[in-house]
C-alpha cells in the first residue's frame, strides 16, 4: 500500500475538507447536513444557515418546523432538524456549548456516528482517531481491492489495516476527492487514474493482461 499512498499523495497534495466552515460547530452542523446530499448543496444552504444560527442556543431558539424549512433543500430535512437540535442541546448540557475533542464524546452527540466524528476530530482538531467513509470512500475502497466489506465500520478498520495513522486524514479526503474528479460511481474514468494499474477494477489495467 506504501506505493499507493505515494501516487495519493502524488496526486492530492493539498486537499482538504470540501465542506464550508469556520470553526468546530460549524463544522459539525455542515457534517450532519452532508448526509445524503452533495457538498455543493450544503454549502449552498450553510452560506445563509450560518449568518441566521451562530451558535447552538439559535438552533434551538427557533422551532423544528422553522430549522426544517431552514435546510429542507438538503433532504432528510425533518430528521436532520431534530439531529441538530438534540446535538445543540446536548453540547449546552454537557459541554459549554463547544465541540467536545474525543471520539467518546462526539458520539453522544444525536446525528452523530463515526463518520461525522472523523470528519471533526480529523479536519478541525487534527486527530487521526480513524479513517472517514463516506460513499465515495466505500465504493473506491471496494474498486482498489483494499476492502470486500460493505459496512462503513468494517471498511474503516480496513483502512486502518492498510495505512499508517498520519495517512488517515488525509486519506479520506484524497480518496474522495479522486471519487468525485476520476473514478465516478457510474463511470470512472479509469483511462486518466494514476493509479490504474493498482487497481483491480481498472479496464485499463484489464486490457493491459488480456
Amino acid at each position: 500500500m506504501a506505493e499507493l499512498a505515494a501516487r495519493l499523495d502524488s496526486a492530492y497534495p493539498d486537499v482538504e475538507c470540501a465542506l464550508h466552515h469556520e470553526s468546530a460547530f460549524e463544522l459539525l452542523i455542515a457534517t450532519i447536513l452532508s448526509a445524503q446530499c452533495t457538498d455543493k448543496r450544503v454549502n449552498q444552504v450553510v452560506e445563509k444557515l450560518f449568518v441566521k444560527y451562530r451558535g447552538p442556543a439559535d438552533y434551538l431558539a427557533v422551532t423544528q418546523e422553522e430549522l426544517e424549512e431552514d435546510i429542507r433543500s438538503t433532504g432528510f430535512f425533518r430528521n436532520k432538524a431534530r439531529n441538530i437540535r438534540g446535538a445543540c442541546a446536548r453540547l449546552l448540557e454537557a459541554y459549554d456549548g463547544q465541540v467536545p475533542d474525543s471520539m467518546e464524546d462526539l458520539l453522544t452527540l444525536p446525528g452523530v456516528a463515526r463518520k461525522t466524528a472523523n470528519v471533526v476530530l480529523g479536519t478541525w482538531f487534527g486527530r487521526a482517531d480513524g479513517v472517514v467513509v463516506d460513499t465515495h470512500v466505500g465504493r473506491l475502497s471496494q474498486r482498489l481491492g483494499l476492502t470486500r466489506n460493505t459496512d462503513p465500520k468494517k471498511i474503516e478498520l480496513d483502512l486502518m489495516a492498510h495505512f499508517p495513522q498520519e495517512h488517515w486524514i488525509r486519506l479520506a479526503h484524497q480518496l474522495i476527492w479522486h471519487g468525485r474528479l476520476v473514478c465516478k460511481a457510474r463511470k470512472p474514468d479509469c483511462a486518466r487514474c494514476s493509479f490504474n494499474d493498482l487497481c483491480p477494477a481498472s479496464n485499463v489495467a484489464r486490457e493491459a493482461r488480456s
